[in-house]
């Protein structure tokens, strides 16, 4: 007869478990749930426990699920900006974007037109692999592609150098946040203040 075993841990699971038990305690099942969530939604959690969260409409609009009513949302007004949890249940617009503000030292930098049918053009891909291990999602328009990190820039930046279009931001804008992860990127963020440099 095989042994079942937890689904976290792989011990197996012995008489004293229940016949439909899937884990071996409460904290492997705790576990297992957490990791659930994270495979489900890669945004990483240094963004997601701020409340720093808009909706946004299809033109990019701005929109605040603060209270009963929906209405606009100010990148530089804290009042109109919600937790992640309650962005994500709204149904307001078409879908989330996080507030960059200066107090976290959460910054952006949005390659516009880095994707070709699919591909990485030659300019973006040598930016990406310059990075170190961060969070970096495809942008709505399925061409561009958001880099998440910490960094510090003090006032928004675009650069044009031949065909690649560069913007960074750390405040007084917000991004739209797709949850669409690029290759293989992990949730978490890393420190760019390297790669703005190099960059800038």
């Amino acid at each position: 007869m095989k042994t079942k075993r937890c689904e976290n841990c792989r011990n197996p699971l012995g008489a004293r478990h229940a016949h439909n038990a899937r884990f071996c305690s409460g904290r492997c099942r705790m576990a297992a749930h957490r990791a659930a969530r994270r495979q489900a939604d890669p945004t990483p959690s240094a963004m997601t426990r701020r409340r720093q969260w808009v909706r946004h409409t299809a033109r990019k609009m701005p929109l605040s699920v603060v209270g009963s009513k929906v209405r606009p949302a100010s990148s530089t007004d804290p009042e109109t900006w919600s937790s992640y949890s309650a962005v994500s249940r709204s149904t307001a617009g078409v879908g989330v974007g996080f507030v960059l503000s200066a107090m976290d030292r959460l910054v952006c930098i949005d390659l516009d037109h880095a994707l070709l049918d699919g591909q990485l053009r030659p300019w973006a891909r040598r930016i990406v692999d310059m990075l170190p291990a961060t969070y970096i999602e495809v942008s709505p328009s399925g061409t561009g592609l958001h880099v998440w990190g910490f960094g510090s820039i003090e006032r928004g930046r675009r650069i044009r150098r031949g065909e690649s279009a560069i913007e960074v931001y750390d405040r007084g804008r917000y991004i739209t946040v797709t949850r669409n992860p690029f290759e293989n990127a992990p949730s978490r963020l890393a420190d760019l203040t390297r790669v703005i440099a190099d960059l800038l």
